[in-house]
C-alpha cells in the first residue's frame, strides 16, 4: 500500500489524478473504429499508458475523456462490414476492391472509488464508464461477385452515422507499491446496452458481451523523474446473438514512458500492440480466420494543477497506427481531464498549541 509522505506529495497527487485517466480509458469503444467482427475488437488499444499501475489517493474520482479517431480499411477488412449489413451473399466469390472510412467523436464519463482499506496487501478500486457520441462510416469502391459462369459488378457508396450512447464498461483494479516498483491486476468487461443494430454500417455498441483481464507494471523514480508502464491482458468475447458471430481471443499490451520536467509537468511516448490469437467463429469463408492486428505509437503530455480542494489533471496523447491486418487503422487522440482527492501534505498530525495571555 502506497503511503503519501511530505517528500512524495507531488507523486501522490499526480497518481490520484491519473487513476481517473487509466480507468476512463478502459471503457472506451467505438464500433465504427474497431472490432474483430468487422475487424473491430472489444479492447480499445491505448486505454492504459503512463503511471497505470501506481496506487491512487483513496476516495472518489471522476474522469472525462474526449476521444477522436479517424481510420480506414481496404480489402477483407472493408468487405467484412458490407457482409455484416447484408450487402454480400455468403455463397459467392468476391473481388474485395473496397475502402472503408470511419470517424468517431466520443465523450466518456468515468466515476471511480478507491478504497483506503488494503485488500490482499494492495489497493482496490472500482469504476464504471459510460459514453455518448457520434460514429460515422462510409464504404465505397467496386464490388465484383461471381456465381457460376455469371459475374456482376457494382460501384457505389454506402454511408451511415449515429449519435447515441454506447455500452457500459465496469472495471476493478488491485494495485501494490514497493518503492519505485508498482504492480497491478485488473478485470473489466462489456455490458452490451449501447446503440447497436447488425444491419447498420456504424454503431456505438458492439452487440455482444466480453470479459478482459490482465496485469501491469510501472517503474516510477521520483528523484530522477523517470517513468515506464506496461499493461498486458487477454479478451474473451461472447457470441453476438444477432449475427451468431463470435470473435476470437485477443492479446494486447499498452505502454507509456515519460520524463517529468517538473513536479507538475511531464512529456513522453505511448504505444500499443494488439494481436488476435485465435480465429473468429461464424465468419464467411472468404474472410478465413480473420485475425486482427495493429500497432500504434505517439506522443503524450500531462499537467497537474489544483482545483479548490481537489487535484486536477490534464493529459493529451495521440497514436499513429501501422502494421494493421484485418482491421481498420489510422490515428486517434485522447484528451482527458480528471478530478481526484488532494493528497494530504503530511501523514504527521500537527501539534495543537494553546496560547494564553
Amino acid at each position: 500500500m502506497m503511503r503519501c509522505i511530505s517528500e512524495s506529495n507531488s507523486h501522490c497527487r499526480l497518481v490520484g489524478a491519473t487513476i481517473g485517466l487509466a480507468l476512463a480509458a478502459a471503457g472506451l469503444f467505438s464500433n465504427t473504429a474497431y472490432a474483430d467482427e468487422d475487424g473491430v475488437s472489444y479492447w480499445l488499444p491505448g486505454r492504459f499508458s503512463s503511471l497505470a499501475a501506481v496506487p491512487a489517493v483513496p476516495g472518489w474520482s471522476m474522469a472525462e475523456v474526449y476521444y477522436h479517431t479517424s481510420v480506414s480499411a481496404f480489402g477483407s477488412a472493408a468487405a467484412a462490414r458490407e457482409i455484416r449489413v447484408g450487402r454480400i451473399p455468403a455463397n459467392v466469390n468476391v473481388d474485395l476492391n473496397l475502402r472503408l472510412n470511419a470517424q468517431a467523436d466520443l465523450l466518456l464519463l468515468n466515476p471511480t472509488y478507491t478504497f483506503a482499506t488494503p485488500v490482499l496487501g494492495g489497493q482496490l478500486a472500482v469504476g464504471i464508464t459510460g459514453l455518448f457520441g457520434r460514429s460515422a462510416a462510409t464504404l465505397d469502391g467496386t464490388l465484383t461477385t461471381v456465381v457460376g459462369p455469371f459475374a456482376t459488378t457494382r460501384t457505389g457508396t454506402l454511408s451511415d452515422s449515429i449519435t447515441s450512447v454506447g455500452d457500459l464498461y465496469p472495471q476493478v483494479t488491485l494495485k501494490w507499491n514497493a518503492g519505485v516498483h508498482n504492480f497491478m491486476t485488473y478485470l473489466t468487461g462489456d455490458i452490451p446496452v449501447g446503440a447497436y443494430d447488425p444491419i447498420r454500417l456504424a454503431n456505438l455498441g458492439i452487440g455482444h458481451g466480453a470479459i478482459d483481464g490482465g496485469g501491469g507494471y510501472t517503474y516510477f523514480n521520483e528523484k530522477l523523474g523517470h517513468e515506464f508502464s506496461a499493461v498486458a491482458g487477454f479478451t474473451y468475447n461472447f457470441k453476438n446473438p444477432d449475427t451468431q458471430y463470435q470473435n476470437g481471443i485477443d492479446f494486447h499490451i499498452d505502454w507509456g514512458a515519460s520524463q517529468f520536467l517538473s513536479k507538475q509537468l511531464f512529456v513522453g511516448l505511448v504505444g500499443y500492440y494488439y494481436q488476435q490469437i485465435t480465429d473468429d467463429f461464424g465468419q464467411r469463408p472468404i474472410l478465413g480466420g480473420f485475425r486482427s492486428r495493429v500497432v500504434g505509437v505517439g506522443p503524450q503530455i500531462g499537467y497537474l494543477f489544483p482545483v479548490g480542494d481537489w487535484q486536477g489533471y490534464l493529459n493529451l496523447k495521440g497514436y499513429g497506427e501501422f502494421a494493421a491486418e484485418n482491421r481498420p487503422a489510422g490515428w486517434n487522440t485522447w484528451l482527458t481531464f480528471s478530478l481526484s482527492p488532494m493528497a494530504p501534505t503530511s501523514t504527521v498530525v500537527p501539534t495543537r498549541r494553546i496560547v494564553t495571555k
